[in-house]
């Protein structure tokens, strides 16, 4: 009995595994309630009382230099798998796939590329305005249809709080606190209680323009809004000016270009006329300038403002400008490769 547990024991520490089926083979062999050294506990229970004190001493130490063998070689194979991948090093490398830029930001950052090359600055303002900044100095009458409910988000009441319904709050701050020249583009986010459709939104986005300086004229305005229609959508494009109202401008226009995306044929976007309009625009009205303290006598300039999501729809012929703010990551990975 001595005998084959010191022959066991000599195997036991001989044994060698080069994977993890190797070390369930040397389980199931030696320390299974199936395996060899079960088997001589079994027959420990045969051998007399002196036979039995003396093997089992010896065999309670093979069994407990058996199941440390185990353990040891578990160890071993496991840091040696985690040491080493495999890697097929001929296969192409995993794209790194990152996020990408909002079509509106896109559009957004070339308009300011336009208009930064043509001197003006980028200037920006709180999208919670009080009434005087949204309307009273834009020369808004009191009982002007902006002002009520339908049109805007009213935040508070005596005094009226809202949530800017153009970017041209930030106009009057500007000339309020400084004094011309002045020119600056004027982009942010605003809001209008308006039903939600392909062509409108109750948030969106604005870019305004101001130039304030001695001698600005219309034409001054025409060929800057000429300018930025063909820098943004190429030479073809077609350009009228339509006149229109607007409390803060007078004369003033309303800016429309070809449908790019009927190419004149008519659809929802152009309501089959063939033209979008893109921004309204207009020189300063002269109580405007008033009530920032210009003086109109020797002052005039221009505004103009425009919604970034009707350009994007123009520029990239997006259909439905809902599609800017539901996230839709099938709609939004198009624009990745977009400078």
């Amino acid at each position: 009995m001595e005998d084959r547990i010191k022959a066991l024991a000599i195997e036991v520490e001989s044994y060698t595994a080069s994977d993890m089926q190797g070390v369930e083979n040397y389980r199931l062999k030696y320390i299974s309630k199936k395996g060899v050294i079960s088997e001589l506990f079994e027959t420990l229970k045969t051998l007399s009382p002196d036979e039995k004190k003396k093997s089992g001493k010896i065999l309670n130490e093979l069994k407990q230099a058996a199941e440390q063998k185990l353990k040891a070689l578990t160890e071993m194979l496991e840091n040696n798998s985690s040491a080493t991948v495999d890697i097929d090093l001929t296969l192409p490398p995993i794209p790194n796939k990152i996020g990408n830029q909002h079509p509106l930001t896109l559009t957004r950052n070339r308009i300011i590329e336009i208009f930064e090359r043509l001197g003006f600055n980028v200037a920006d303002g709180p999208e919670i305005e009080d009434d005087w900044h949204n309307f009273s100095a834009l020369n808004f009458p009191e009982n002007h249809p902006a002002r009520e409910m339908q049109d805007t988000f009213f935040v508070e009441k005596n005094p009226d709080m809202l949530l800017r319904t153009h970017t041209s709050n930030v106009q009057i701050r500007l000339m309020t606190k400084q004094k011309p020249p002045l020119r600056a583009i004027m982009p942010g986010r605003v809001y209008r209680n308006e039903a939600i459709s392909a062509r409108a939104h109750c948030f969106f986005h604005q870019v305004e323009g101001l130039y304030v300086d001695r001698n600005v004229g219309f034409a001054d305005l025409k060929q800057t809004l000429y300018h930025f229609a063909k820098e943004m959508y190429g030479k073809d494009i077609k350009i009228r000016f339509r006149p229109s109202f607007f409390p803060f401008t007078e004369p003033s226009a309303e800016i429309d270009i070809s449908c790019l995306i009927c190419k004149g044929d008519g659809c929802n976007i152009c309501k089959q006329t063939g033209w979008v309009e893109i921004a309204g625009s207009g020189m300063v009205h002269p109580n405007v300038l008033k009530n920032c303290g210009i003086d109109p006598e020797e002052f005039t300039g221009f505004a103009f403002g425009m919604g970034i999501e009707r350009v994007t729809m123009l520029r990239y012929q997006v259909n439905d400008l809902r599609l800017y703010s539901e996230n839709d990551i099938r709609f939004l990975k198009q624009f990745h490769s977009v400078i």
